[in-house]
């Protein structure tokens, strides 16, 4: 029996050459912004200032202007804090665990995934640090400093407390990993300015490039410091989510109580996070004009990607309920029960409907090779992630044993505000990163242009 493999579609379209690679991607660096990249920006730093005035009000006055109550003492806050982490696990995983694979499909989407998860978790620290209240206390409350207020320690025995050390630890090493693999594309950009003359570009570039001079013995180093610092981040894209959903399963709330989570959190987070890289990639890819570098094949990988997270999250939801009625404890049962039947069941069936339904829209070759339906898809994926959230926390606890205590909760425009901050802070910091930083990773890309590019005719 004779089998012949089928050719793998190229990476690079377009014939592109070395040449062509540094000219495409560090031209929108180069280049005086767009009108159409002043409209986004002013719109993403309009509703930043907005946010921030709710932030800063919402200080002043004390978390008692959000919609909780004595019941409903989560909701929104943590609802977006759980949302953001999420968002920011593809660039870990894409930048990580698919170079540790020798995947060379991540090397055009790598750099983009990366900085979205800085700022998405930049995004989910400011929801904890704004449930303490009274932030400038907040640092004796969240870490392990020496202080002046008698016995006053943190719990380590919490999980609330985990969060704070593997989330700062997984920002560190990102923040790590897309720095350094910046820093050979800034030496391109500041050789590009030396040559044209621009000194204050140079002087700028050279600097954020720390002196790289190209020289093997440089590359042989920072090869070596990728493949550690991917070998560092591979545990924590399992480890942070696992330790999120700790937050819930290691409580006795009916709902929360469940081991299932860990696995559960974490094939979610990767769902909801590329299918926000995508929705990022979609758009930059059209602005900037990057069809040859982010083509339609890395986008058809991504959406193979989302339906195996979202085919694994559906069969998480079924088994909630499958151990719910098994288990026959009548507060767990009722707990699943009330979320599809009571008054959030708008927000369960929005849920299996975004989470479940719709990725499985892209079994089919056409949609998932279809940039329209990918970016409407992508952001229905996003919003249903959101109502997951909403759905775990609030509806676990808003009817508790105690029937009298019942209660629902209603968002005030201070909730709100705060979510739109996070945006803000989100679009704007991204906007900036497209505008002054090289978007694609000139250097991986050069790498495969021989073995991926098609050639010119």
């Amino acid at each position: 029996m004779h089998a012949t493999s089928s050719i793998r579609e190229t990476l690079i379209t377009g014939g592109k050459t070395v040449r062509d690679v540094s000219e495409d991607i560090s031209r929108q660096v180069e280049a005086k912004p767009t009108r159409l990249w002043w409209i986004a920006f002013g719109i993403s730093l309009i509703l930043f200032i907005y946010g921030l005035y709710c932030f800063v009000l919402l200080l002043w006055e004390g978390i008692g202007i959000w919609g909780l109550n004595k019941t409903v003492g989560w909701a929104w806050d943590i609802t977006n804090f759980v949302w953001w982490v999420g968002i920011g696990h593809a660039g870990t995983l894409i930048s990580a665990i698919l170079l540790l694979f020798r995947q060379k499909w991540r090397m055009s989407i790598n750099r983009a995934a990366e900085a979205m998860t800085i700022f998405a978790v930049i995004c989910a620290a400011s929801f904890p640090l704004a449930h303490m209240g009274r932030l400038w206390l907040g640092f004796y409350w969240a870490l392990p400093l020496p202080n002046t207020f008698g016995s006053l320690w943190v719990n380590f025995n919490s999980p609330l407390l985990w969060d704070v050390f593997a989330i700062s630890t997984y920002f560190t090493v990102s923040l790590v990993f897309w720095y350094m693999g910046l820093i050979p594309d800034f030496a391109v950009i500041r050789d590009r300015a030396v040559r044209m003359g621009h000194k204050t570009r140079a002087t700028i570039y050279n600097a954020l490039s720390f002196g790289w001079d190209g020289a093997a013995k440089t590359w042989m180093r920072y090869e070596s410091v990728a493949l550690i610092l991917a070998g560092l981040s591979t545990p924590l894209v399992l480890s942070v989510h696992t330790i999120v959903s700790f937050d819930f399963a290691t409580s006795v709330v009916p709902g929360w109580h469940t081991t299932i989570f860990p696995p559960y959190f974490v094939a979610g987070a990767i769902f909801s996070g590329f299918a926000m890289v995508l929705t990022l990639l979609l758009v930059t890819r059209k602005v900037f004009k990057l069809e040859d570098y982010i083509t339609i094949y890395h986008i058809e990988l991504m959406n193979i990607v989302i339906i195996i997270t979202g085919s694994i999250v559906g069969i998480a939801y079924i088994t909630e309920f499958f151990v719910a009625w098994y288990g026959q404890v009548p507060a767990e049962f009722y707990a699943f029960y009330n979320r599809a039947t009571g008054p959030y069941w708008w927000a369960y069936w929005s849920m299996m409907t975004c989470n479940v339904i719709s990725p499985q829209l892209f079994w089919f070759k056409k949609l998932r090779t279809n940039i329209v339906a990918t970016f409407i898809l992508s952001i229905i994926v996003n919003i249903g992630m959101w109502f997951e959230r909403f759905v775990i926390i609030v509806t676990s606890i808003h009817r508790d044993y105690l029937p009298s205590s019942w209660s629902m909760f209603y968002p005030t425009k201070y909730d709100v505000g705060e979510y739109i901050f996070t945006f803000g802070l989100f679009f704007t910091a991204f906007f900036l990163f497209a505008k002054f930083f090289p978007v694609i990773n000139m250097a991986e890309v050069k790498s495969i242009i021989k073995s991926s590019s098609e050639k010119k005719h």
